[in-house]
This record gives structure tokens, sequence and C-alpha cells, in this order.
């Protein structure tokens, strides 16, 4: 399975080593910022599955960034998690109504940030949660690296993995060959838009023996989708 990324966003070295373990302790990728500029500039060179954002940062406020974020179509549903020691009631609601995913108060364990990053994965991004996704007879066991139709296990490459996991996560929704080469193998990585073609034919080929190729579908002008319904 490849491990969801993570933006750590917080000027303060102790907690933002303590974050980065925890982080590195349930299998995520690390990356790390100590200020809104750095954060910026990492999310340009690379869109994270997550971020955790401090509010009070030593350039501009979290806040800030924040907005930002969900202003641009690139980063607007990169899901969000305020770390900060601003408890009161208001200040969560200014973040909540910014965009924020979820709001964690300082201090805080380990294992209620992880529980919270997990919740929110689970609303925002399912394919990132590890959780088992299910569609129609199909089932994805990300945490196994298992693919099962009907109970039968099926054998895929990692790319094509990959792509099935994503579009299980997001069923009867069509997807253009750049939306999942950017969500699936991520837009800083330059990929030929056909190389999309070539996943989505393997993925068919491996479900034939159990019958169930047609429900990759191609949706003819826009893209993929997986589905149980009738083709377009």
């Amino acid at each position: 399975m490849t491990a969801a990324s993570i933006l750590i966003i917080e000027d303060e070295p102790a907690i933002q080593e303590l974050v980065a373990y925890t982080c590195t302790t349930q299998g995520y990728t690390v990356r790390r910022a100590d200020s809104v500029g750095a954060g910026r500039d990492a999310i340009d060179r690379e869109l994270p599955d997550m971020v955790l954002l401090d509010w009070m940062l030593p350039d501009k406020s979290g806040i800030e960034l924040l907005k930002d974020l969900r202003a641009h179509e690139r980063t607007k549903v990169v899901p969000v998690i305020m770390l900060t020691a601003k408890g009161n009631e208001a200040d969560k609601v200014v973040g909540l109504d910014n965009g924020a995913d979820d709001y964690v108060v300082k201090p805080f364990s380990p294992r209620e940030l992880i529980a919270r990053m997990r919740a929110v994965f689970r609303r925002r991004s399912p394919e990132h949660s590890g959780e088992p996704l299910e569609y129609g007879p199909l089932t994805v066991d990300p945490s196994r690296h298992e693919i099962l139709v009907g109970g039968t296990a099926i054998k895929m490459g990692l790319a094509e993995f990959k792509l099935l996991k994503f579009l299980i996560s997001h069923p009867d929704r069509v997807f253009s060959r750049t939306q999942l080469l950017d969500s699936v193998w991520g837009d800083h990585v330059f990929i030929e838009e056909r190389t999309v073609d070539v996943h989505v034919l393997r993925m068919r080929k491996a479900l034939v023996p159990v019958d169930a190729q047609h429900l990759i579908q191609t949706v003819r002008g826009l893209g993929y989708r997986l589905s149980t319904r009738p083709e377009q």
C-alpha cells in the first residue's frame, strides 16, 4: 500500500517532532515546514494527502494559508486539521468556518491525533483510511494489499491496485485521465495521460477470470469510472 503523505506545518520543534514521529509510526510519509511560506512552497512542489496546520506561525496565520488553500482548485479539497493552543469555541468556529476538516487543541495525545486523522480520511479520502473498501462484489483491502471479487482473491500490479483503490473510493463517479494521474500518481509526477489507458486494460484483464471486468467502465469523451450501472 502506498502511504498517505502528511505535511506538518508547525514552528515549535518539540511539537513538530512529536507529530512527525506519531505519523511515521502509523505508516504515513511525512514532510515538515515551520512557516506559512515554507508550507506553501512544500505544497507547490508536491500536493500532500493531508495538512496538519498550526494556527500561530511566525510569518502569517495558519488561517490565512487555510483560506488560500480553499480558494484554489488544486488545493481546495486537501484535508486540513488545525493544531492549535486556541481552544475556545469562537476560535474553533473560525477554523471550521474557513474550511478546516477538524480542530485539535494542544496539548493533545498522539492517539487522539491519529484517531482524528483517520476519521477525516474516512470522510474525505477513503482510499487513505486503511480500511477495506467495498462496492458491489468487489472488496479492496489496502492494509493487506488484497483484492477480492465475491470472495475470490485477484492479483494486480501495484499501479493497478492504486488505481482500483482510488476508483472504489469514489464509485460511480467519472474521472478524466488527468484527474486520475493527479489523484493516484500525484500532480508532481509527469506521466503521459495514455499511461492510464494501459493500467485500465491491465485491471480489466485481471478481473476477466471472475467476470468482473465490466465494473471498470469507459465513459466516452470523459474518462473512466467504477460502476455496476450500464455503460454509457
